[in-house]
């Protein structure tokens, strides 16, 4: 049975069932404690947490997910993977542990022929919480599974929470026997690799308290609403309904290996280290193409690093698989070709992926390039040193700094007959990883105690927001908090948060900065500095207690700063056309990757595969303000989102929407599905400016712009300075250029003159210099600090003019020049010299610690600087000692 026809089967089984059939959400969470969805129970969180009401009583879906902390161990195994698909169905208070046993078991022993799987019931086992004598008897009520086969784990394997205080509840597992071959007899307790785990089902019952791991905390008690979460592998189910080995083998993952095995001419399943290799790139190939199919585009931070990370072990892995030419893009065509018909986002997106991937290799490329220039080095300096083992430190300069993966530095040392101190290595990359997960911690709020913002949401329901239409209402304090908890007044003078049960202020989302403006009831006043929804629906706002004392219950009247509300809704509008006609001039693939819209003043970031052109921005600039012309009206509507695309609305990469969708509609021009505020008519825009644009990370680009009298005032002020300019050089403002063009040339010129004689100079004490050679050793040595004003070109003319002077003789020249608070040096050797063994880089170290310095270069010339200018004395009678010492 095909994947595609699994899946199919698991959401039609489902829907009869009374189950709302859910689209995968996009990986990306807004959520800071993950950086991927990596459960299909993810995107039911805010139900499941009571954060917001669920819009039905049953969900069933198909999840995409990633889990990223296995990384390096993907391909060595067979069963771990970092994307895979999770096929769940849902229960928010409705059915509970019986409905959730009596549906998976009748779906998956059902026939196929009757819509079922059709596992063998004599090859299933459950596992269930010690503690679950309820779950333990209804496996045997509902499958008549045998006592022996129905096994009690304890907390660690069969009791399930987020890691944080919470719901959480036992689960019980469902497991298939694959045979004798596989391993031992004796269930999942016993054997796991015989045993495969194909479903889980959590019965999501109990509150639980702080702790740690997977068993340290207190069950606090039980939930008011038990809840029903369970997760199907799909490609584990795949594997056995297929009737292959493993997940690398079935008809989604299969076929990318194969591509793999056209460009080496190597086979998959011959030899081991190959079939890593194999394994890395067709894991790696789904996740990427996944994620970058989301809109996340490859970094050095985040999502973006995680992508990268990837994408370069699939380079990595074809190198070492004998391919040198570019692949990715391949690779990506297999995934969009198999994963398409679920994910048909790969296919409409297919162009930007295909172009994010090339670009990303190329660098790479280069990248590897750069590192094994670097390795060579290292490599040398290890040799010389009479060393056999690369050590630690510079195997993790190269992975770290240049990106060089530890594998190839493995395969290149070996190849020089050097080994690499991979335990050095494995400390450092471990000190980094606790650096990381500290820093994470730190940063990490997501799921602090939100339970008093909860309560308000319980007790009085969610924010009724006004400011579509109004900017000033009356409304009642239904909360209260200072510090996250609740209190019933705050004083003068005082911060706090304050949330009302209507309110026309703004909450920041989707770009768009939160309101400001005041609050004025009897003989209080409030300033309103932010608006944030630190639970979903539910409007926070910060204020400063400014006259009085504010107390629950209290009627106040909310005004919104209305200057500044009417210039963010310009930058909001500004940026819905920016984006249009940046998709006019790069296609679908220029997808907006981020935005801010702030008073006058909007950012907008999308995602491009190559070089941004200065001369498109100006037709960006120019389409926009012609369109402004013709004072559209701006009309908002609420639709389903399958009407609202098919309309030929806009949605963003990585949103979360609801069915129902709020549609921005300025015409035919642009299009799309957002929340936040916006002018009447487009007119009211007067002026958009682009004022900066910029590359912030692979793929990624910026531009910036100012709107309405923001943007009035810089034009104006560009003109006073043109004008400024014009008199000075006393020309009309059109030939400016040219004039400006002139003088830089001319100033140029001006200054290779000046080189040309201070080298002349420099160069006219070379006889007088050469007068001063010492004999050491057999060898002319002239070895001087030079006076201040000499540059490196002519530090280096310099010393090859000496360098010459010495003619037949064994000659080593070093001259030394201090910069201020840095010094220049260069050291050459003549011919002669060199015949004698003496190498000017070899003779560097003799000196940088004097000079606090660092260079290096070939056998005829080295140069290099240092910190240390006040060294330059005990440098040259180093020097001197090195070369008396020589031989």
């Amino acid at each position: 049975m095909e994947t595609h026809e699994i899946t199919n089967r698991f959401l039609t089984y489902f829907e009869k069932n009374g189950h709302t059939r859910v689209p995968s959400a996009p990986l990306l969470v807004d959520d800071p404690n993950l950086l991927f969805v990596n459960a299909g129970m993810v995107p039911f969180k805010p139900y499941f947490l009571g954060e917001a009401p669920p819009p039905y009583p049953r969900a069933t879906s198909v999840q995409k997910c990633v889990r990223t902390p296995d990384i390096d161990e993907v391909g060595k195994t067979t069963r771990h993977n970092t994307f895979f698909q999770m096929a769940g169905n849902f229960s928010f208070g409705d059915y509970f542990k019986e409905g959730a046993i009596e549906r998976a078991w009748e779906l998956i022993t059902t026939p196929q022929s009757e819509g079922g799987y059709g596992l063998e019931p004599d090859r299933l086992w459950a596992t269930v919480y010690e503690d679950d004598a309820e779950a333990a008897a209804l496996w045997k009520k509902i499958s008549g599974l045998p006592s022996e086969r129905i096994q009690a784990r304890d907390m660690v394997d069969n009791f399930w929470s987020m890691g944080v205080p919470g719901p959480c509840g036992p689960c019980s597992e469902i497991y298939y026997d694959r045979g004798p071959k596989y391993g031992r007899e004796g269930g999942p307790i016993v054997d796991e690799d015989r045993y495969i785990e194909i479903w889980n089902l959590v019965f999501m019952q109990n509150i639980r308290g702080e702790g740690s791991g997977k068993k340290d905390f207190p069950i606090l008690g039980e939930l008011p609403a038990k809840n029903i979460d369970t997760g199907m592998g799909v490609e584990r189910v795949a594997t056995i309904l297929q009737g292959v080995e493993n997940v690398y083998e079935t008809d989604l993952v299969r076929p990318v290996i194969g591509r793999a095995e056209e460009f080496s001419g190597r086979r998959y399943g011959a030899d081991h280290t190959d079939d890593v290799r194999f394994r890395v790139i067709a894991d790696h190939a789904r996740t990427g193409v996944l994620l970058i199919g989301d809109g996340v585009t490859p970094g050095n931070d985040g999502r973006g690093y995680v992508l990268r990370r990837l994408l370069r072990r699939i380079v990595r892995s074809t190198r070492l698989l004998g391919v040198h030419e570019p692949v990715l893009p391949a690779f990506a065509e297999v995934v969009r070709d198999t994963m398409g018909p679920t994910y048909p986002e790969l296919v409409s997106g297919f162009d930007r992926i295909a172009e994010v991937v090339r670009i990303e290799e190329e660098a790479f490329l280069s990248t590897l390039t750069s590192g094994s220039r670097i390795f060579d080095l290292a490599a040398e300096e290890t040799k010389s040193a009479g060393g056999g083992i690369l050590a630690g430190d510079k195997a993790f300069q190269l992975h770290d700094t240049y990106g060089f993966p530890i594998d190839l530095t493995l395969e290149m040392a070996a190849e020089q007959g050097l080994s690499v101190d991979e335990d050095g290595f494995r400390a450092l990359m471990n000190e980094q990883r606790q650096r990381a997960k500290a820093d994470a911690a730190a940063r990490k709020s997501g799921h602090g105690d939100l339970s008093a913002y909860r309560q308000v949401l319980d007790q009085h329901g969610e924010t009724q927001f006004l400011g579509y239409t109004d900017l000033q209402a009356t409304a009642k304090v239904v909360g209260l908090l200072e510090d996250g908890a609740p209190v019933r007044s705050v004083a003068e003078g005082h911060k706090a948060e304050l949330v009302l049960d209507r309110t026309p202020f703004y909450a920041e989302s989707g770009g768009q900065v939160a309101d400001t403006g005041v609050l004025v009831g009897d003989g209080v006043e409030l300033k309103v500095l932010d608006v944030q929804k630190i639970v979903p629906g539910l409007f926070v706002h910060r204020v400063e207690v400014t006259q009085g004392e504010i107390g629950i219950d209290t009627e106040v009247t909310g005004s919104v700063d209305v200057h500044r509300r009417q210039s963010i809704e310009r930058s909001h509008s500004a940026t819905h056309l920016v984006h249009a006609a940046v998709r006019g001039a790069y296609g679908k693939r220029a997808a907006q990757a981020g935005s801010l819209n702030s008073p006058g003043r909007m950012r907008f970031d999308f995602t491009t595969a190559g070089a941004v052109s200065v001369d498109v921005l100006t037709e960006v600039e120019e389409e926009v303000n012609e369109y402004l012309q013709t004072d559209v009206q701006v009309q908002t509507f609420v639709t389903t989102k399958d009407k609202a695309l098919e309309l030929g609305a806009v949605a963003l990469f990585g949103e979360k929407y609801g069915n129902d969708v709020r549609v921005v509609d300025m015409g035919e021009y642009s299009r799309e599905l957002c929340g936040g505020t916006h002018v009447d008519r487009i007119g009211q825009l007067g002026l958009v400016k682009l004022v900066g644009d910029s590359s912030i990370g692979s793929g990624v680009h910026r531009v910036e712009a100012l709107v309405g009298s923001d943007a009035l005032k810089y034009v104006r002020k560009e003109q006073l300075l043109v004008s400024q300019l014009a008199n000075t050089f006393k020309v009309p403002s059109d030939q400016l250029p040219s004039r400006i063009e002139d003088v830089l040339t001319r100033l140029k010129n001006a200054e290779k003159e000046i080189d040309q004689l201070r080298t002349q100079q420099v160069l006219g004490s070379a006889g007088t210099l050469t007068d001063k050679a010492q004999d050491i050793n057999g060898v002319a040595v002239v070895a001087e600090k030079l006076g201040e004003g000499v540059d490196a070109n002519g530090l280096r003319a310099l010393a090859s003019d000496i360098r010459g002077r010495l003619g037949d003789r064994p000659g080593v020249v070093a001259l030394f020049a201090p910069q201020g608070d840095k010094i220049s040096f260069v050291v050459a050797t003549t011919s002669a010299a060199r015949d004698k063994g003496i190498a000017a880089g070899k003779l560097v170290p003799s000196f940088a610690e004097a000079i606090g310095g660092r260079g290096g270069g070939k056998p005829d010339m080295a140069q290099g600087g240092g910190t240390n200018p006040a060294g330059a004395e005990q440098a040259v009678t180093s020097l001197r000692a090195a070369v008396a010492n020589f031989g």
